[in-house]
């Protein structure tokens, strides 16, 4: 590769990870005025959003999707330990804990029958 071609591509890459932060930035925009308005499906798009925009930050910074489910579970465990108010009050780090067992599970279930079709 030439050292024009790479520095095309270190440029680009530099621009996506600026754009996916722009997007980060209105996503978070378009949450909190759909929350204003009491807009479910806004609130719901957002939310998608920004958890998509966030995995493909962390793939453009060099992380794989799986590190970040493992920092992510990784976090839900330290906040459940450390007895985070969320929890104490409402049980969401347990729910959503239970969440990622359940969907895991599901996953190795649905693999193990795609896996007994094919034979």
């Amino acid at each position: 590769m030439s050292p024009l071609a790479r520095d095309a591509g270190v440029a680009r890459g530099l621009r996506t990870i600026e754009w996916l932060k722009a997007e980060l930035l209105a996503a978070v925009g378009d949450l909190f005025r759909g929350m204003l308005r009491g807009a479910d499906d806004l609130v719901l798009d957002s939310l998608a959003h920004i958890v998509l925009v966030a995995y493909l930050l962390a793939r453009r910074l060099g992380y794989s999707y799986t590190r970040l489910d493992l920092k992510v579970a990784d976090q839900v465990r330290r906040h459940l330990d450390a007895g985070h108010e969320v929890e104490r009050w409402y049980g969401d780090l347990s729910a959503l804990s239970r969440h990622f067992r359940d969907s895991r599970r599901e996953a190795r279930v649905g693999l193990a029958e795609q896996e007994g079709s094919s034979l």
